[in-house]
């Protein structure tokens, strides 16, 4: 009963959370790369700004299926009986194209719903799958104090 009304709650949340700030941009910025077809290229340059929306954008509408770490171990994921692929590891995503990825975040895939429009722009898409692509790179180590 409780995975059921925790399930039914994060549904609700991410359906009516407002972001229309994440995917903003002003209309003189670089206009974005047209929509996908499977086989279109990922041509945003990447910056630590549009980098950091990336990672609230994640953070608020992936990270519950895909973990904070993308690695898909999470309790909604399992409830849900998901098979996620772990983006920690490099050999998940490497055969996967950016327009392919762009796809299945714009139009939604299986149980995972789609990105609408309105609530992030194709810049940002694009962004996203730099994000993504990075769980899998070495990350710095904080030296203990």
């Amino acid at each position: 009963m409780l995975k059921s009304f925790l399930l039914f709650s994060a549904v609700v949340l991410v359906t009516l959370a407002p972001t229309p700030t994440l995917g903003a941009r002003p209309q003189e910025a670089t206009p974005a790369p047209a929509p996908a077809a499977s086989g279109a290229k990922n041509t945003v340059k990447p910056t630590p700004e549009s980098q950091a929306k990336a990672k609230k954008l994640y953070d608020v509408d992936c990270s519950m299926c895909h973990g904070d770490n993308g690695n898909g171990q999470t309790d909604l994921a399992k409830s849900m009986e998901l098979s996620l692929g772990d983006w920690t590891d490099a050999k998940t995503l490497a055969g996967k194209q950016d327009g392919e990825l762009f796809d299945a975040i714009r139009k939604g895939k299986g149980k995972m719903p789609a990105e609408a429009e309105g609530r992030a722009d194709d810049h940002m898409v694009w962004n996203l799958i730099i994000y993504l692509r990075n769980f899998s790179k070495p990350q710095p180590v904080t030296p203990a104090k």
